[in-house]
Order: C-alpha cells, then structure tokens, then sequence
C-alpha cells in the first residue's frame, strides 16, 4: 500500500465499489477492507433493489418510503433516490448483471412488505452477491484503483476540522502507519457486529462510526435500528443469523403462531411485522413463530428462493411440505455519520456513503429493498461531487497533522477496537434515552 491516494475509500460492499467506479480515471484510489472483500453486507442482501415504474409510480413509491419511514425522511433525499432509480439499474444492467427477466424479456419486479405495488428487482434471493461481484469485477479492471484487503482503519489523520487520510494497520504484518489522501470515503457497513442477534457480518462493528464521535464529526439517529421480522430460528445462536427475504412474503408466505393460526399481515412495513412477531411469542409463550411458504408456487420456490431453500435444508426443515420457525433479528442501521445529498460530512475532505451515513432518506424505518439503491446512488453523487470540486491536498499541513498523533494508542488493536465497539454502545443508549425509537426492542 502507498502512503498517498486522491482518495482513499473504506469498505468494498456497493457503495465503496459504486463510488471508486464514477471516480475519474486520473485519479489514484484506493479501497479498503477489514477481511476480503466480499465479507460485507452487500453480499447478503437478498431480497432485491427498488426500480420505479415509470413516471407514473413516483407519486406511490415516494410515499411507500415515506410512510415506511413514520414521515421522519428527508423528501428531498427520497425524491433523488425515486427519481434515480431507473438510472441506477439501468446501470448496473449495463454492467452485466443479470436480473430476473420476463418471457418477453422485460425486468421482472416482486413485491415486499410496505410497498403499494411490483417494483424490486432481483437475482434469485441472492440480489445483493450478484450486483457485488458485478462491480467488484469491473473496479478489478480499473488501472487506477486498489483493492487492499485485510487492512484496519484505525483512526483519521485530523486537523482543524479537516481530514488528511487514515491511520491503518496491515492486519497480517500488524503494522501501522499513515495513509495520506486528498479525500478520505467511509463506506463501512453498518453496525450488526455490537448486537448477539443480527444478520450482518461479526466483523461489522461501526468502526467508522466510532471515529467520527472519536473526532466530533456529527452523526443522526444513532439508534434508528431496524430489526428483520423473519431469520431462521436455530439453537445455536452463534454467529450471524439466516435472513429470509422480505420476498418470500411479498410472493405469498404466511406467519403462523404455535397453533398455525395466521396472525398478522405480512406486508406491512418491517417494524410493525416485527412488533406483531413479538406480541405473538410473548402470547404464545414461544422463542419463534412459524412461515409458511407452501402458498407459493413450488416452482416459484425453486426458481427464486434457492438459497433459502437449501439453507433450510441444512437445518432439517423441507420448505415445500412444513413451516419454518423464524424470529426477529438486528437487521439495518438508519442512523449514523451525518451527510449531504452528496456524501459530504461536517469534517472537511470527509465522506460518507451507504449504511455508516444518514442522510436521511430512510427515516425511522427503511423501506425493504430501498438500501442497495440508496447506497449506489449516493456513492454515485459522492463521486462526481469529489471530481467537481477537487483541490489537491496541503502536504505541509497533512503531514502537521500526523505528526500530532500518539502511535502509542494504537499499540493494542484489539483493545482500541473493543473501546470503539463501546463507544457505539454507549452513544446508541444515551440517544435511545434521550429519544426512543420504537422501532427497537
């Protein structure tokens, strides 16, 4: 790794690879991740990414994200995001990714819970793996980009509200050093990692967050969290849990209780079917309830859901003759670092991107298959907003900057990691104290 990028992006999940993509050729990049890059929450999305339909569906999709969202959203964050879309799967359609088709060749749309009609997209249940390893492929063929694995973010190198790259460590060699940048991206995933139960990769653990509180930078909503009504139930409880998709019960599934019973509708928004999910376990006396998916199509099943299906499998449960048990679990982060409709931070030449942001489209509660496009739009904007107003770095003050910095704090990883990863915690339930978002259990 070189001591000096134009721009130097953490996290390789779509918005990290979305915003390298629309940077300039000239420029030199660089994008980081904690472990390999496909160990990020891009990669298991399921369910789909929104398309509007036409310009006749922006009127109900806007307000399908608004009322998803309790009205808390920005309307002029989801009026670019609606507005977009077409755009952005257009665009990833050019780059090869292979969406479900219709007989007659057109997009095929599903449906899930809070949306007023078909308008997601989708690859099988694995939407997210194949729109990752589309752009990753292309980022791969791009001369002026790097793709550093297995590579830390420590801290930012800060001066006067002003940000000049990264402290990173080089996590096979535990070296740490410097690494200088015109503009610095956090596009780090969200925060799955500090809960027991979610469906978000361990290593995720909002460390781009906890640098921002670290460094003043502001950050909203911090404990807008969401909680997916349905992952597998399974006893053992390590690790991250299964998600099934949002889709399964936008193409049919019921939820039953403990005696089979149907007991809510399943396409209300994602926080009301977790709350009824839970009034139902406490009524029942139960760890989970019961998805039937045998009110779709079996052909439907195998065509769209393999993934799930097999995972079932695994666990003994044969989808196409029995119920499935499932309960709710971490899910999506609403909250977090601050940012303009153009990625922009309260901290000079700093970014953010994707789930660690809030700019505000999500609101209260995210509309399903609303964040694989709102992370690729925003990188997108974040991108072209860099190359428009591009000013090249003052080394001088870059370098008084890290030569402020005590290496020493950085002598135990684990421990500054551990600290970071409480810090989060910490702010998560002083704002949850301060204004409680009902959303959360």
């Amino acid at each position: 790794m070189e001591n000096f990028y134009n721009v130097l992006i953490v996290g390789t999940g779509v918005a990290g690879l979305n915003c390298a993509l629309h940077l300039p050729a000239w420029m030199k990049v660089a994008v980081l991740c904690k472990d390999t890059p496909d160990r990020s929450d891009s990669y298991l999305a399921q369910g789909g990414i929104c398309r509007r339909q036409g310009k006749e569906d922006f009127e109900s999709y806007f307000n399908d994200t608004m009322r998803a969202g309790h009205c808390e959203n920005n309307p002029d964050a989801v009026k670019i995001m609606v507005n977009s879309s077409e755009m952005i799967v257009d665009e990833l359609v050019a780059l090869g990714v292979d969406f479900a088709r219709n007989p007659d060749g057109t997009l095929a749309v599903t449906r899930e819970g809070g949306h007023s009609k078909s308008r997601i997209c989708f690859h099988e249940d694995c939407t997210g793996k194949e729109i990752t390893e589309k752009l990753l492929a292309r980022v791969k063929q791009m001369d002026n980009v790097s793709i550093i694995p297995k590579t830390t973010m420590l801290d930012l190198i800060e001066r006067g509200n002003e940000c000049f790259g990264l402290v990173v460590m080089d996590n096979e060699t535990r070296r740490v050093f410097p690494v200088y940048a015109e503009y610095t991206v956090l596009a780090c995933g969200g925060i799955g990692g500090v809960f027991t139960h979610s469906t978000n990769f361990r290593l995720l653990t909002g460390d781009g967050l906890a640098v921002c509180l670290k460094h003043d930078v502001a950050v909203d909503n911090i404990n807008y969290i969401q909680i997916h009504p349905t992952t597998l139930y399974t006893k053992n409880s390590a690790g991250r849990s299964f998600l099934i998709s949002e889709s399964v019960r936008g193409e049919g599934a019921v939820l039953r209780d403990k005696n089979f019973n149907r007991f809510t509708d399943e396409l209300k928004p994602r926080d009301v079917v977790t709350a009824a999910i839970y009034k139902q376990m406490e009524k029942d006396k139960t760890d989970f309830v019961w998805l039937d998916m045998r009110p779709i199509p079996p052909e439907e099943i195998r065509a769209h859901f393999p993934s799930i299906v097999e995972k079932c499998r695994e666990e003994g449960y044969d989808v196409f003759s029995e119920c499935i048990p499932v309960v709710p679990a971490q899910h999506y982060f609403m909250g977090g670092i601050r940012s303009d409709l153009c990625g922009r931070t309260t901290m000079d030449r700093l970014y953010a991107v994707g789930e660690t942001c809030c700019n505000g489209v999500h609101g209260a509660n995210r509309l399903a298959s609303n964040s694989l496009l709102e992370s690729l739009l925003f990188a997108q904007r974040a991108a072209q907003t860099i190359n428009s107003l591009h000013k090249g770095l003052n080394m001088a003050k870059a370098r008084m900057a890290e030569s402020s910095i005590d290496y020493g704090d950085y002598a135990d990883p684990e421990k500054l990691l551990e600290e970071y990863k409480q810090s989060v915690i910490k702010a998560i339930k002083e704002a949850e104290h301060d204004k409680p978002h009902f959303g959360r259990t």
